[in-house]
């Protein structure tokens, strides 16, 4: 049977006008992070991006998440840097592999489309991609009204980088010896935020708004912490030819991540108290009285970085990360382990 009356798309709960306002709002956003080498314009049916300067390239891509993070931006209202937590995220999962990140594209799909919101998520990711020289040409805005409630969405992205060929880090010239140095993270970063939000606001039962006096700062404020970049750092050490590997802490921590990047028969012994622990996760700890194990495969507890040299080299990587004032900790070592063995012991 037939309507009685015309029905529009916008009947069905998609409002056209509304998301070409927010592109319009996007396109000079994203047009900032343009270089010479982008060659089409946000709206394209696809980005063009032209390859230069390399004699034999490899493409690293990684395609991601922020997570039940992006809870906080629904509770408290602040959609500005959820963005930035993508963009830095993925960033850093190519840069372990000696990749530059070249493009960026996102796809942010809600159920009722706020172009004013849409802004202010793209201005995060437009603010990420300036930073780390990555270019955001392109993406995908998908209103799908009863998929997702009313002031909630999802955000994901996929990220391109290159990097020649011989000069990929794989991990291979890793060896019993080598250091550890560990670079501190802001926070959780982009995980453990299950945990933590069941923690904080149904165990502890604090309000987003609440003022904790072991992080001197509201909980918003601790847990919107934007996920740190250390792009500029690994190339420093990676030009210099002295990263022989570098481990990006995320989901999984620091026992599930640094193996990722060991040949086989390596481990790594940590040096607990070598580096200090945040206090959000001394915090998350003691609410929960979360097992150690359980506690360092969840959170990155205050390390977001691990760069793996020689220990011959370990004073020339120190003087330039000192060079770019970036704090770092010597945390552990490469260890040799049997098969069947753990792959980091914590001591």
């Amino acid at each position: 049977m037939a309507s009685k009356k015309q029905i529009r798309y916008a009947d069905a709960g998609v409002n056209i006008d509304e998301a070409d306002r927010a592109v319009k709002s996007i396109r000079e956003m994203a047009r900032a992070t343009f270089s010479k080498n982008v060659l089409t314009d946000i709206g394209s049916f696809g980005g063009g991006y032209q390859l230069k300067h390399y004699k034999n390239p490899v493409l690293v891509s990684s395609a991601d998440g922020v997570g039940t993070k992006i809870k906080l931006a629904f509770s408290t209202g602040r959609h500005d840097t959820i963005g930035e937590d993508l963009v830095n995220h993925c960033v850093n999962d190519i840069a372990v592999q000696g990749a530059k990140p070249l493009f960026f594209l996102d796809y942010f799909a809600v159920g009722k489309l706020d172009a004013k919101v849409a802004a202010s998520v793209v201005s995060g990711l437009a603010r990420g991609c300036k930073a780390n020289g990555c270019a955001l040409i392109g993406g995908e805005t998908a209103e799908m009204p009863g998929l997702y409630q009313d002031g909630e969405y999802d955000l994901a992205g996929f990220i391109t980088g290159a990097v020649e060929k011989k000069r990929m880090l794989t991990g291979d010239r890793v060896k019993e010896g080598d250091v550890l140095l560990g670079l501190p993270s802001t926070g959780l970063h982009t995980n453990g935020y299950s945990l933590a939000r069941k923690l904080l606001f149904e165990v502890a039962a604090y309000k987003p708004e609440s003022v904790v006096e072991e992080l001197g700062s509201s909980v918003a404020d601790e847990l919107l912490k934007v996920h740190k970049s250390y792009l500029k750092p690994l190339h420093a050490l990676h030009d210099a030819r002295l990263l022989k590997a570098a481990a990006h802490i995320t989901g999984g921590g620091i026992t599930d991540n640094t193996p990722r990047v060991l040949p086989k028969g390596l481990g790594v012994r940590i040096a607990t108290g070598s580096w200090p622990v945040l206090p959000v996760f001394e915090l998350l700890k003691k609410i929960g009285r979360i097992p150690d194990d359980d506690w360092r495969r969840t959170f990155n507890l205050g390390l977001g970085m691990i760069f793996v040299v020689s220990a011959k080299k370990k004073a020339a990587a120190e003087k330039i990360l000192q060079h770019l004032r970036e704090p770092f900790y010597t945390v552990g070592e490469v260890i040799a382990v049997e098969d069947k063995a753990a792959r980091v012991v914590y001591e």
